[in-house]
C-alpha cells in the first residue's frame, strides 16, 4: 500500500514522527507483554500518541494547499509576526499590547513563558485577544495581492472566551475578597462556569494569582464558627474543575494552601465537599511530581480516616486518591504507617468496595510492614475465600499477588496455604484456569508448598 506521505514535507517534523513512532511501539510491546507493566507506561504511551497527533495536524495546518503565499510578493512589516517574522494568518493581541500570530505566542506562553517576546514586560495575564483589525487589514491585503489566506479555525485555534466574559471572570475574583453574601454568589457562578466552560479553566492557569485569589473566603476565614459550608463546598468543587484542565494539574498542586486547604475539607466539609476533596487530589495526583508534593503533606491520614468512616458518597473518591499517591514507594510507606492496611481489610471483610480496595492492597503488599500486620490481622483465610468464591478475574490476581508475598515472607502462612490447597485446590485451579499472571503467582506459591512438604520428609 502507498505511504499517504503525511509527514514528509518537513525534514524535522518527519524525523520528530520517527522518534515518536519508536517510543510508541516500545511503550504498547512494554504493554501487551508484560504483565506487571505500568500506569505511567499507559500515561507515557497516550502522551505519545497524542504528541503525533499534534505533528500531523500541525503539519496538516502548515501545508501550501492551506497557505498559498507567493514568495515574490513583500508582506508589509506590520503584518508579519514579531515571532515567526511571516505574515499573520491570526493576530491576537497579548497583554503588552503587542500583536502576534495565535500559533507562535500560543507555543512561547505554553513553554511556561510569562513575558512579552518584544518588550520583555511581565504580563498580567495570559488571555489571547483576537485583533479584529490586523486581521481585516491583512485580509484585504490578500485580496489584493490574489492570495489565500486560511480563516483562523483553520490554523486549530480553540474557541476562547469573549472580553466581557473575562472581564465577568476577574469581577467574580474581586468578589471573593468582598462580604460573605458576595463571596457565596462569586463562587457558586465559579463553580457552574468551571465545570460548563472548559475555557474558564484554562483562564485560571493563564491568570496572575487567580487560584489564590479563589482560596481567599477560605484562608481569610475570621469567623469563630468558621467558613460558611456552601462557600466552602464551592470553592472546593471549583478547584476540583480547575484540575480536570491537564495544564492547571501543576499549578493547582504547587500554589500554597490548596492541599492543606483540601486536607481541611477532608476533615470538616459537607459529605458532597470532602467527596469533592478526594477527587481532585486523585486528579492532581496524575502527575508524579504532585505524588510526592501531596504525600509529604500528610494528607493520607485524612483520606484514611474518611475511607473508614464508611460514606457511600465519599468511598470511590478516597479509594482512588489513596490509590494513584501508593504508586509511589514512599506514599507507601505512609499509607501503612498511617493504618491503611487495618482499614482496607475491615472493608474487604465486609464486602465493600472489594475491587478497588484489593488493588490497593495489592499494591501496599511490596511494602514488608504492610505483609507483616496482614498476616496478624488474617488476611490469609479472607483472600483465599475470594480466589474461591469471586467471579472477578482481576480481584483473584491481586489476592493470589498478596498471597504470593505472603508466601515469600512469611512461613508461618505456610500451613493455611497447604490446608486450603488439600481442602478445595484452590491454588490448582488458578495456576490452570487464571489470567498470565495469576499462574504465575499460583504455581510460585505451588513451588513453594511442594518445596517445603519435601524437606519436611527429607528431615
Amino acid at each position: 500500500m502507498a505511504k499517504t506521505g503525511v509527514l514528509s514535507s518537513d525534514p524535522t517534523v518527519r524525523a520528530k514522527a520517527v522518534e515518536l513512532k519508536k517510543e510508541l511501539q516500545r511503550l504498547v510491546r512494554t504493554i501487551v507483554d508484560d504483565d506487571d507493566y505500568s500506569i505511567h507506561a499507559i500515561d507515557r504511551a497516550k502522551d505519545a500518541l497524542c504528541a503525533l497527533r499534534g505533528l500531523i495536524m500541525f503539519n496538516k495546518r502548515s501545508s501550501p494547499a492551506t497557505f498559498k503565499l507567493r514568495e515574490a510578493v513583500p508582506c508589509p512589516e506590520e503584518f508579519k509576526c514579531p515571532l515567526s517574522n511571516q505574515l499573520m494568518r491570526d493576530p491576537v493581541i497579548l497583554a503588552s499590547g503587542q500583536t502576534y500570530d495565535r500559533p507562535f505566542i500560543q507555543k512561547w506562553l505554553n513553554a511556561g513563558n510569562r513575558t512579552c517576546p518584544r518588550t520583555q514586560q511581565v504580563l498580567s495575564h495570559t488571555i489571547l485577544t483576537p485583533n479584529h483589525l490586523i486581521r481585516e487589514m491583512i485580509s484585504q491585503w490578500c485580496k489584493s495581492q490574489g492570495i489565500e489566506l486560511p480563516n483562523p479555525v483553520q490554523c486549530g485555534r480553540e474557541e476562547g472566551i469573549t472580553e466581557a466574559e473575562c472581564d465577568r471572570f476577574f469581577s467574580l475574583l474581586d468578589k471573593l475578597s468582598a462580604a460573605v453574601p458576595e463571596q457565596k454568589e462569586a463562587a457558586k457562578e465559579l463553580r457552574l462556569l468551571t465545570k460548563k466552560v472548559p475555557s474558564f479553566r484554562a483562564l485560571f492557569g493563564e491568570s496572575v494569582d487567580a487560584i489564590t485569589q479563589l482560596l481567599t473566603p477560605l484562608t481569610r476565614c475570621n469567623s469563630q464558627s468558621g467558613v460558611h459550608p456552601d462557600l466552602q463546598e464551592d470553592v472546593i468543587t471549583t478547584l476540583l474543575n480547575l484540575s480536570i484542565h491537564d495544564s492547571n494539574k501543576k499549578l493547582v498542586a504547587e500554589t500554597p494552601m490548596v492541599v492543606p486547604l483540601l486536607m481541611e475539607a477532608l476533615r470538616s466539609g459537607t459529605i458532597e465537599t470532602r467527596s469533592n476533596a478526594a477527587a481532585t487530589l486523585f486528579t492532581l495526583s496524575a502527575l508524579d511530581s504532585n505524588k510526592v508534593l501531596i504525600g509529604k503533606s500528610g494528607v493520607l491520614k485524612p483520606l484514611i480516616d474518611l475511607l473508614d468512616e464508611d460514606h457511600p458518597l465519599t468511598m470511590k473518591d478516597v479509594a482512588s486518591a489513596i490509590f494513584n499517591l501508593c504508586i509511589i514507594h514512599e506514599n507507601k510507606a505512609r499509607a501503612v504507617r498511617d493504618g491503611a492496611v487495618r482499614v482496607i481489610l475491615k472493608k474487604i471483610v465486609d464486602g465493600v468496595h472489594v475491587d478497588e480496595l484489593l488493588a490497593i492492597l495489592a499494591m501496599l503488599s511490596t511494602h514488608q510492614r504492610a505483609i507483616e500486620e496482614m498476616g496478624e490481622l488474617g488476611a490469609v483465610p479472607c483472600l483465599l475465600r475470594i480466589v474461591r468464591e469471586s467471579n472477578c478475574e482481576r480481584n483473584k490476581e491481586n489476592c493470589i499477588a498478596i498471597l504470593h508475598t505472603v508466601c515469600l515472607n512469611d512461613r508461618t502462612k505456610w500451613k493455611a496455604l497447604k490446608e486450603e490447597e488439600i481442602s478445595y485446590g484452590t491454588i490448582s485451579k488458578l495456576a490452570q484456569d487464571g489470567t498470565s499472571r495469576s499462574k504465575r503467582k499460583a504455581n510460585g506459591i505451588l513451588e513453594r508448598l511442594r518445596r517445603a512438604i519435601n524437606i519436611t520428609h527429607t528431615a
